[in-house]
Protein backbone atom coordinates (compact mmCIF):
# COMPACT_ATOMS: atom_id res chain seq x y z
CA UNK A 1 0.00 0.00 0.00
CA UNK A 2 1.51 3.38 -1.23
CA UNK A 3 1.29 6.42 0.85
CA UNK A 4 0.97 9.70 -1.05
CA UNK A 5 2.80 12.81 0.21
CA UNK A 6 1.97 16.38 -0.86
CA UNK A 7 4.57 17.90 -3.47
CA UNK A 8 7.40 19.65 -2.24
CA UNK A 9 6.13 23.31 -3.00
CA UNK A 10 2.80 22.49 -1.09
CA UNK A 11 4.94 21.48 1.86
CA UNK A 12 7.58 24.73 1.62
CA UNK A 13 4.18 27.16 1.37
CA UNK A 14 2.91 25.83 4.41
CA UNK A 15 6.11 26.04 6.08
CA UNK A 16 6.47 30.19 4.65
CA UNK A 17 3.44 30.58 6.12
CA UNK A 18 3.84 29.01 9.26
CA UNK A 19 7.55 31.08 9.40
CA UNK A 20 5.44 34.55 8.67
CA UNK A 21 2.63 33.53 11.37
CA UNK A 22 5.08 32.89 14.00
CA UNK A 23 7.38 36.19 13.25
CA UNK A 24 3.84 38.35 12.92
CA UNK A 25 2.84 37.09 16.09
CA UNK A 26 6.30 37.41 17.85
CA UNK A 27 6.16 41.34 16.31
CA UNK A 28 2.86 41.43 17.76
CA UNK A 29 4.15 40.09 21.45
CA UNK A 30 7.58 42.54 21.57
CA UNK A 31 4.91 45.59 20.91
CA UNK A 32 2.72 44.78 23.56
CA UNK A 33 4.97 42.61 26.06
CA UNK A 34 8.50 45.02 25.55
CA UNK A 35 7.32 48.31 27.12
CA UNK A 36 6.59 46.13 30.55
CA UNK A 37 10.26 44.59 30.49
CA UNK A 38 11.69 47.65 30.12
CA UNK A 39 10.04 48.98 33.05
CA UNK A 40 10.23 46.28 35.04
CA UNK A 41 13.23 46.34 36.44
CA UNK A 42 12.34 49.48 38.29
CA UNK A 43 8.80 47.36 39.98
CA UNK A 44 11.55 44.54 40.78
CA UNK A 45 13.80 46.60 42.76
CA UNK A 46 10.58 48.64 43.99
CA UNK A 47 9.07 45.29 45.18
CA UNK A 48 12.27 44.12 47.04
CA UNK A 49 12.86 47.60 48.21
CA UNK A 50 9.59 48.74 49.10
CA UNK A 51 6.87 46.28 49.32
CA UNK A 52 8.62 43.34 51.30
CA UNK A 53 10.21 45.69 53.89
CA UNK A 54 6.35 46.99 54.35
CA UNK A 55 4.60 43.70 54.47
CA UNK A 56 7.48 42.69 56.44
CA UNK A 57 6.49 45.54 58.89
CA UNK A 58 3.05 45.13 58.91
CA UNK A 59 3.87 41.14 60.28
CA UNK A 60 6.63 42.37 62.81
CA UNK A 61 3.66 45.13 64.56
CA UNK A 62 1.27 41.97 65.33
CA UNK A 63 3.97 40.03 67.08
CA UNK A 64 5.98 40.63 70.40
CA UNK A 65 9.44 41.07 68.53
CA UNK A 66 12.63 42.47 70.80
CA UNK A 67 15.69 43.71 69.13
CA UNK A 68 17.75 40.84 71.36
CA UNK A 69 15.28 37.88 71.85
CA UNK A 70 14.08 37.87 68.91
CA UNK A 71 10.18 36.83 67.64
CA UNK A 72 7.73 36.38 70.67
CA UNK A 73 3.85 35.47 70.13
CA UNK A 74 1.10 36.73 68.42
CA UNK A 75 -0.48 39.63 69.65
CA UNK A 76 -2.71 41.34 67.01
CA UNK A 77 -3.32 44.47 67.61
CA UNK A 78 -2.15 44.91 71.06
CA UNK A 79 1.07 46.83 70.10
CA UNK A 80 -0.73 49.55 68.12
CA UNK A 81 -3.39 49.81 71.21
CA UNK A 82 -0.38 50.15 73.69
CA UNK A 83 1.50 53.01 71.05
CA UNK A 84 -2.08 55.06 71.31
CA UNK A 85 -1.93 54.49 75.57
CA UNK A 86 1.30 55.97 75.10
CA UNK A 87 1.70 59.97 75.88
CA UNK A 88 5.41 60.43 74.41
CA UNK A 89 3.26 58.92 70.72
CA UNK A 90 0.96 61.89 70.87
CA UNK A 91 3.55 64.14 71.68
CA UNK A 92 5.79 63.08 68.71
CA UNK A 93 2.72 63.43 66.00
CA UNK A 94 1.87 67.05 67.73
CA UNK A 95 5.27 67.93 67.48
CA UNK A 96 5.40 66.41 63.79
CA UNK A 97 2.76 68.10 62.20
CA UNK A 98 4.09 71.28 64.04
CA UNK A 99 7.33 71.38 62.38
CA UNK A 100 6.26 70.02 59.28
CA UNK A 101 3.87 72.97 59.29
CA UNK A 102 6.40 75.98 59.73
CA UNK A 103 8.99 74.10 57.32
CA UNK A 104 6.82 72.96 54.34
CA UNK A 105 4.43 76.27 53.94
CA UNK A 106 7.36 78.84 53.94
CA UNK A 107 9.35 76.20 51.94
CA UNK A 108 7.54 76.26 48.86
CA UNK A 109 6.03 79.66 49.37
CA UNK A 110 9.83 81.56 49.02
CA UNK A 111 11.02 78.65 46.64
CA UNK A 112 8.16 79.75 43.93
CA UNK A 113 9.47 83.39 45.28
CA UNK A 114 13.34 82.46 44.43
CA UNK A 115 12.40 80.80 41.24
CA UNK A 116 10.91 83.61 39.90
CA UNK A 117 13.60 86.18 40.67
CA UNK A 118 15.74 83.70 39.15
CA UNK A 119 13.95 83.43 36.00
CA UNK A 120 14.00 86.89 35.46
CA UNK A 121 16.67 88.93 33.55
CA UNK A 122 19.59 89.35 35.91
CA UNK A 123 23.39 89.09 35.94
CA UNK A 124 24.76 86.04 36.60
CA UNK A 125 22.14 84.03 36.40
CA UNK A 126 24.40 80.36 36.64
CA UNK A 127 26.07 82.05 39.62
CA UNK A 128 22.78 82.10 41.58
CA UNK A 129 21.20 79.42 40.20
CA UNK A 130 23.95 76.93 41.41
CA UNK A 131 24.09 79.11 44.42
CA UNK A 132 21.13 77.89 46.08
CA UNK A 133 21.39 74.68 45.65
CA UNK A 134 24.80 74.70 48.18
CA UNK A 135 22.86 74.51 50.97
CA UNK A 136 21.19 71.10 49.59
CA UNK A 137 24.51 69.26 49.01
CA UNK A 138 25.83 70.44 52.92
CA UNK A 139 24.99 67.27 55.09
CA UNK A 140 22.04 67.07 57.47
CA UNK A 141 24.08 66.58 60.70
CA UNK A 142 26.59 69.23 59.42
CA UNK A 143 23.54 71.39 59.22
CA UNK A 144 21.83 70.17 62.11
CA UNK A 145 24.97 71.21 64.33
CA UNK A 146 25.67 74.68 62.90
CA UNK A 147 22.15 76.06 63.56
CA UNK A 148 21.95 73.91 67.01
CA UNK A 149 25.12 76.56 67.76
CA UNK A 150 23.19 79.31 66.02
CA UNK A 151 19.84 78.49 67.95
CA UNK A 152 21.75 78.52 71.46
CA UNK A 153 19.90 79.21 75.26
CA UNK A 154 23.02 80.84 76.37
CA UNK A 155 25.88 81.51 73.51
CA UNK A 156 23.70 81.38 70.14
CA UNK A 157 23.59 84.00 67.94
CA UNK A 158 20.27 84.42 67.33
CA UNK A 159 20.44 85.36 70.99
CA UNK A 160 22.84 87.18 70.48
CA UNK A 161 21.19 90.02 67.71
CA UNK A 162 18.05 89.76 70.13
CA UNK A 163 20.40 91.23 73.17
CA UNK A 164 21.53 93.75 70.89
CA UNK A 165 18.20 95.10 69.65
CA UNK A 166 17.36 95.13 73.36
CA UNK A 167 14.68 92.07 73.04
CA UNK A 168 14.55 89.09 75.97
CA UNK A 169 16.92 85.71 75.07
CA UNK A 170 14.82 82.82 73.56
CA UNK A 171 14.95 79.64 75.31
CA UNK A 172 15.16 77.53 72.02
CA UNK A 173 15.66 74.32 73.46
CA UNK A 174 13.67 74.08 76.46
CA UNK A 175 10.17 75.50 75.11
CA UNK A 176 8.29 74.20 72.36
CA UNK A 177 7.03 76.42 69.84
CA UNK A 178 11.09 78.05 69.55
CA UNK A 179 12.41 74.56 68.90
CA UNK A 180 9.64 73.71 66.40
CA UNK A 181 11.23 76.77 64.63
CA UNK A 182 14.67 76.20 65.20
CA UNK A 183 14.07 72.79 63.30
CA UNK A 184 12.13 73.94 60.80
CA UNK A 185 14.47 76.49 59.98
CA UNK A 186 17.22 73.83 59.20
CA UNK A 187 14.84 72.09 56.82
CA UNK A 188 14.13 75.39 55.32
CA UNK A 189 17.41 76.11 54.78
CA UNK A 190 18.45 72.57 53.41
CA UNK A 191 15.23 72.10 50.86
CA UNK A 192 14.61 75.62 49.47
CA UNK A 193 17.11 75.33 47.23
CA UNK A 194 16.15 72.25 45.81
CA UNK A 195 12.58 73.15 45.22
CA UNK A 196 13.59 76.45 44.17
CA UNK A 197 15.06 74.80 41.16
CA UNK A 198 11.99 72.79 40.40
CA UNK A 199 10.06 75.40 39.78
CA UNK A 200 12.48 77.30 38.03
CA UNK A 201 12.61 74.08 35.54
CA UNK A 202 8.91 74.46 35.26
CA UNK A 203 8.65 77.67 34.71
CA UNK A 204 11.03 78.07 31.74
CA UNK A 205 8.84 75.79 29.99
CA UNK A 206 6.32 78.39 30.25
CA UNK A 207 4.86 79.70 26.66
CA UNK A 208 6.85 83.64 26.22
CA UNK A 209 3.98 84.79 23.86
CA UNK A 210 1.58 84.57 27.18
CA UNK A 211 4.12 87.10 29.01
CA UNK A 212 4.04 89.15 25.51
CA UNK A 213 0.30 89.37 25.25
CA UNK A 214 -0.17 90.22 29.12
CA UNK A 215 2.30 93.16 28.83
CA UNK A 216 0.63 94.48 26.00
CA UNK A 217 -2.50 94.25 27.47
CA UNK A 218 -0.74 96.67 30.28
CA UNK A 219 -0.50 93.92 32.87
CA UNK A 220 2.57 94.42 35.68
CA UNK A 221 4.68 91.61 37.21
CA UNK A 222 2.87 91.24 40.08
CA UNK A 223 -0.01 90.42 37.96
CA UNK A 224 1.56 88.28 35.40
CA UNK A 225 3.07 86.09 38.19
CA UNK A 226 -0.35 85.18 39.48
CA UNK A 227 -2.44 84.79 36.50
CA UNK A 228 -0.06 83.40 34.18
CA UNK A 229 2.81 81.86 36.35
CA UNK A 230 0.89 79.92 39.13
CA UNK A 231 -1.81 78.78 37.18
CA UNK A 232 0.56 77.44 34.57
CA UNK A 233 2.81 75.63 37.61
CA UNK A 234 -0.43 73.33 38.66
CA UNK A 235 1.37 70.08 37.72
CA UNK A 236 4.62 71.14 40.17
CA UNK A 237 3.14 72.90 42.30
CA UNK A 238 1.16 69.36 43.28
CA UNK A 239 4.57 67.49 42.54
CA UNK A 240 6.39 69.92 45.11
CA UNK A 241 3.71 69.87 47.62
CA UNK A 242 3.45 65.96 47.83
CA UNK A 243 6.66 65.63 47.95
CA UNK A 244 7.54 68.35 50.99
CA UNK A 245 4.57 66.79 52.75
CA UNK A 246 5.93 63.27 52.60
CA UNK A 247 9.98 64.70 53.83
CA UNK A 248 8.01 67.15 56.00
CA UNK A 249 6.65 64.03 58.11
CA UNK A 250 9.60 61.88 58.43
CA UNK A 251 11.65 64.38 59.59
CA UNK A 252 14.83 63.05 62.04
CA UNK A 253 18.17 63.98 61.38
CA UNK A 254 17.56 67.68 62.46
CA UNK A 255 15.81 66.81 65.52
CA UNK A 256 17.68 64.00 66.15
CA UNK A 257 21.31 66.59 66.35
CA UNK A 258 19.37 69.12 67.70
CA UNK A 259 20.80 68.82 71.05
CA UNK A 260 23.68 66.51 72.28
CA UNK A 261 21.25 63.91 73.68
CA UNK A 262 19.46 63.73 70.87
CA UNK A 263 16.77 62.45 72.68
CA UNK A 264 13.61 64.93 71.48
CA UNK A 265 14.30 67.52 74.76
CA UNK A 266 14.12 66.83 78.83
CA UNK A 267 10.28 66.44 77.60
CA UNK A 268 10.19 65.29 74.43
CA UNK A 269 8.97 68.56 73.32
CA UNK A 270 10.64 68.13 70.26
CA UNK A 271 10.41 64.60 69.02
CA UNK A 272 8.84 63.21 66.11
CA UNK A 273 7.51 60.10 65.23
CA UNK A 274 10.33 58.85 63.25
CA UNK A 275 12.57 59.67 66.42
CA UNK A 276 9.83 57.60 68.78
CA UNK A 277 9.96 55.10 65.90
CA UNK A 278 14.30 55.33 66.34
CA UNK A 279 13.74 55.04 70.74
CA UNK A 280 11.40 52.34 70.62
CA UNK A 281 13.66 49.94 68.29
CA UNK A 282 16.90 50.70 69.44
CA UNK A 283 16.67 52.58 72.59
CA UNK A 284 16.09 51.74 75.87
CA UNK A 285 12.78 49.12 74.99
CA UNK A 286 14.13 47.85 71.78
CA UNK A 287 10.42 46.65 70.95
CA UNK A 288 10.47 45.65 67.46
CA UNK A 289 6.68 45.11 67.48
CA UNK A 290 5.94 48.59 68.90
CA UNK A 291 8.15 50.59 66.57
CA UNK A 292 7.02 48.83 63.28
CA UNK A 293 3.34 49.93 64.57
CA UNK A 294 3.98 53.28 65.04
CA UNK A 295 5.83 52.96 61.65
CA UNK A 296 2.62 51.63 59.94
CA UNK A 297 0.61 54.54 61.32
CA UNK A 298 2.42 56.74 59.96
CA UNK A 299 2.89 55.67 56.54
CA UNK A 300 -0.95 55.12 56.85
CA UNK A 301 -0.70 59.02 57.74
CA UNK A 302 1.60 60.21 55.35
CA UNK A 303 -0.85 58.24 52.28
CA UNK A 304 -3.83 60.16 53.70
CA UNK A 305 -2.10 63.70 53.94
CA UNK A 306 -0.51 63.06 50.61
CA UNK A 307 -4.28 61.94 48.93
CA UNK A 308 -5.77 65.00 50.99
CA UNK A 309 -2.48 67.70 49.31
CA UNK A 310 -3.07 66.28 45.95
CA UNK A 311 -6.63 66.65 46.02
CA UNK A 312 -7.33 70.12 47.13
CA UNK A 313 -3.78 71.22 45.15
CA UNK A 314 -5.45 70.19 41.90
CA UNK A 315 -8.85 71.56 42.41
CA UNK A 316 -7.37 74.88 43.52
CA UNK A 317 -5.06 74.57 40.36
CA UNK A 318 -7.62 72.86 37.93
CA UNK A 319 -10.05 76.27 38.74
CA UNK A 320 -7.04 78.78 38.56
CA UNK A 321 -6.08 77.18 35.20
CA UNK A 322 -9.51 77.17 33.90
CA UNK A 323 -10.33 81.01 34.45
CA UNK A 324 -6.72 81.73 33.26
CA UNK A 325 -7.66 79.85 29.85
CA UNK A 326 -9.96 82.14 29.10
CA UNK A 327 -8.43 84.72 29.93
CA UNK A 328 -5.32 84.01 28.10
CA UNK A 329 -7.54 83.34 24.89
CA UNK A 330 -9.10 87.00 25.23
CA UNK A 331 -5.88 88.24 25.71
CA UNK A 332 -4.13 86.61 22.72
CA UNK A 333 -6.65 88.08 20.67
CA UNK A 334 -6.38 91.57 21.49
CA UNK A 335 -2.51 91.53 21.00
CA UNK A 336 -3.07 89.81 17.25
CA UNK A 337 -5.86 92.59 16.44
CA UNK A 338 -3.52 94.99 17.93
CA UNK A 339 -0.27 93.62 15.62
Amino acid sequence: MSVQTAPKPVQEKEKTSRRIAFSQKRGKWDVQLSPYLYISPFFILFAITGLFPLAYTAYVSVHEWHLLLGQGKFVGFQNYIDVFNQPTFWKALRNTFSIFLLSSVPQVIVALLLAAVLNANIRAKTFWRMGVLVPYVVAPVAVGLIFSRLFGDQYGFINAILGLLQMDPVAWHSEVIPSHIAIASMVNFRWTGYNTLIFLAAMQTIPKELYEAAIIDGAGRLRQFISITIPQLRATLIFVIVTATIGGLQIFDEARVFDAAGTGGASKQWITVTMYIYDLGWGNQKNFGRASAVALILFFIIILIGILNFAITRKISDSGSSKQGKKSKTTISKATRTK
